[in-house]
């Protein structure tokens, strides 16, 4: 797997993770699994990976919690995907399209470009 593709992977985690926890302050593994309909084994493995890259911790009831770093890029991606999905909606894209090309680019767009969006949207679209 490519580290594009991983990086996109654990940002999709690490954005549901925080979604997950905002609706329910204990997330764990299966919540995450259903959430994003993967198999409970993938999740497990993806938790594993995330925790060794400091993303996440574990508690002694499997309760799934950010980092400071994991916490920082979610929230990341989380204003990425919420800026162009309003954005996207704002130029007249249906509400589903919106969401799901959001998605698609939130993980690969630029912080230059990104920030630029932002700014036009905030002056000129609000």
């Amino acid at each position: 797997m490519s580290v594009k593709k991983n990086r996109e992977s654990e940002e999709m985690y690490l954005e549901t993770i925080l979604r997950l926890s905002k609706r329910n302050p204990e997330v764990h593994s299966i919540d995450v699994a259903n959430e994003m309909g993967f198999s409970k084994p993938s999740v497990s493995v993806a938790m594993k990976h995330m925790r060794e890259d400091g993303l996440i911790t574990m508690d002694e009831f499997n309760h799934i919690h950010l980092t400071e770093k994991g916490q920082s890029l979610a929230e990341s991606v989380f204003e990425r995907h919420s800026v162009l999905t309003a954005l996207f909606e704002r130029l007249g894209v249906s509400p589903e399209t919106a969401e799901e090309d959001a998605c698609r680019i939130e993980h690969f767009i630029s912080d230059e470009t990104f920030s630029a969006i932002k700014a036009h949207a905030e002056k000129n679209i609000s």
